[in-house]
């Protein structure tokens, strides 16, 4: 066959492309037409015939737009130590291209090396292994930190941070990095990673990465983390001071196998990453704290899933956990779906094949028999079917189709146990059920025997019911002075709670915690919640337009959709 490729296409978005040689000659290139949310070809035309195996270096010189969708620069002023600007990116799903021009695909994996100059008061961080730093050469107030990344990984993970940032050694193979004001606090937080990487470990294989570094980054950082390989990436909103919210840093650490070294091969199969993250999250949680305390977790996914389907709507195509992405931007199709509709099914799979040790088992094999590649559905099936091959007549009865490519809730409701569950939802049914005048059977020791989490979940079930009259929580202030917890998941449903039964003080705390911190899991309900207050429509728009400046592209970007801000508006400072 013969080989000839005088040609190559990189993704880019609102580059600047300066230059392009192959092999050091200079290289034809155009740029191909705009697309609304993809970008714009690079089309590479070589200056030669390439013989088979011939060894090309394509050199792009180029710049970021100041815009770059990838790339969010703080001003001082936005990070905790109001003294330094900062830059982080975000390259999930497809943002890369805004960053770097390359193959901008979950399907191509590549390794990487980088130089990074910055100012000397400055540290440079990467998701890849530090590799030294020196004076740079070209200016004394500059230092060049080197990284190495040598475990091929698809585009979504290149990730660079600069900011002013210290670190602090938290195990054999762990630091945490942040700004000063938080790094300690992180430390403590985050004492239990090499315990959770271990049990990681003994439950899928060998840790790939070398190095599990965790950054905590400013505020405005838009998801609870990133798995970005050697340095996860967490928000501050993670700091509760009791651990008890490091259960996503269990999910990120699951992403060092299932997403980063096992890759769904598009991001309409990106239930493959996120549903396998959160079984293997919850299967760490199982090992380290009980199989009661997994079921309890799963209760909430369930949850979780069903505001989602509500949100989108039952007979959305965004609910399918396989759903068509043909011209839909991956962005505007996030949700918990992919991880709670995921888990279901792997859940249901584990009920009928024999239990979680038999289901982890297939689990481990599938990410040693992936590893370095890149996965449809339909190969993850059609191993399921290899690997349990004596019970196909048993996976041949699953609904298949309603599944994967029917929109709303699974076919199967799992019954998990409720044990951990039973206490939350008698605290909640005496609230739903009482009176005005058995409100003083209320006392401070309700939530004294709960866990963090059994509160969060208590809450949770507050919110699925109709809206607590006004009195009852002014009562539920009084007994339990929510108000002052700053546990971030307890204080997010109990504001939205407050909103949505009508009392006005909260209005302002809701609208701060929307604002004060830019994780979307909060701030978007949060906003969501204040805008439905019809007297507060108006305040939760333009508090909104105050702050938007501040927040990250994507997450002002849907939160002016749920706020139903004019997208012409929306792109002015």
């Amino acid at each position: 066959m013969d080989f000839d490729l005088k040609s190559t296409t990189l993704d880019s978005r609102d580059l600047k492309i300066l230059s392009v040689s192959a092999n050091g000659q200079a290289a034809q290139f155009t740029m191909g037409p705009k697309h609304s949310f993809k970008g714009t070809p690079l089309e590479i035309t070589l200056p030669f015939d390439l013989s088979r195996g011939q060894h090309v270096i394509v050199e792009v010189t180029y710049e970021t737009s100041p815009s770059a969708s990838a790339l969010q620069w703080l001003t001082p002023e936005q990070t905790a130590g109001k003294k330094h600007p900062y830059l982080f990116s975000q390259c999930q799903a497809h943002h890369c291209r805004s960053m770097v021009p390359c193959q901008d695909s979950p399907s191509v994996k590549h390794t990487y090396y980088a130089q990074v100059s910055v100012p000397k008061d400055l540290v440079a961080v990467m998701s890849a292994v530090r590799d030294g730093q020196e004076a740079d050469p070209q200016d004394n107030n500059r230092v060049v930190y080197r990284f190495r990344q040598p475990v091929p990984m698809p585009s979504y993970l290149i990730a660079i941070v600069v900011g002013a940032l210290e670190s602090r050694e938290i195990g054999p193979r762990t630091r945490v990095w942040s700004e000063r004001e938080f790094v300690d606090k992180a430390a403590f937080e985050f004492s239990e990673t090499e315990t959770m990487l271990k049990t990681a470990e003994d439950l899928a294989g060998p840790y790939v990465w070398g190095q599990y570094d965790i950054l905590v980054l400013p505020p405005s950082f838009p998801y609870g983390g990133m798995e970005n390989p050697c340095l996860t990436f967490a928000t501050p909103t993670l700091l509760a001071g009791d651990k008890s919210l490091s259960n996503v840093i269990a999910h990120e650490i699951s992403h060092s196998w299932t997403g980063n070294l096992v890759t769904n091969k598009t991001w309409e199969h990106f239930w493959l990453n996120e549903g396998h993250t959160v079984y293997l999250e919850r299967m760490i949680g199982r090992c380290m704290e009980s199989e009661q305390f997994r079921q309890f977790k799963a209760m909430g996914g369930w949850k979780d899933l069903q505001d989602s389907v509500n949100t989108f709507g039952a007979n959305n195509p965004l609910t399918n956990l396989v759903p068509s992405l043909q011209e839909v931007d991956p962005d505007d199709a996030f949700s918990s779906v992919p991880y709670e509709k995921g888990f279901a099914l792997l859940y249901h799979l584990e009920e009928l094949m024999g239990g979680p040790e038999v289901f982890m088992g297939f689990v481990k094999s599938y990410i040693q028999l992936f590893a370095y590649s890149s996965v449809t559905t339909d190969e993850w099936k059609n191993y399921l079917f290899t690997y349990f091959k004596d019970k196909v007549d048993v996976l041949n009865k699953v609904d298949w189709n309603a599944w994967m490519f029917t929109p709303g809730m699974p076919p199967v409701k799992p019954q998990y146990d409720t044990t951990m569950a039973d206490a939350c939802i008698a605290l909640s049914q005496r609230w739903i059920k009482a009176k005005d005048q058995d409100l003083s059977s209320f006392k401070e020791s309700d939530l004294k025997t709960l866990s963090s989490h059994q509160v969060i979940e208590f809450l949770s079930l507050l919110l699925h019911e109709a809206a607590l009259p006004l009195t009852h929580v002014k009562k539920m202030q009084e007994v339990y002075d929510l108000n002052t917890c700053m546990n971030a998941e307890i204080r997010f449903r109990w504001l939205r709670l407050c909103v949505r039964s009508k009392w006005e003080e909260a209005v302002p705390m809701a609208l701060k915690m929307a604002t004060e911190q830019g994780r979307m899991k909060f701030t978007r309900p949060l906003f969501r919640e204040v805008f439905l207050f019809e007297k507060y429509r108006e305040e939760a728009v333009s508090v909104f337009l105050a702050h938007r400046a501040a927040m990250h592209p994507v997450t002002s970007g849907l939160v002016s959709k749920d706020l139903k801000v004019e997208a012409s508006t929306a792109s002015s400072p």
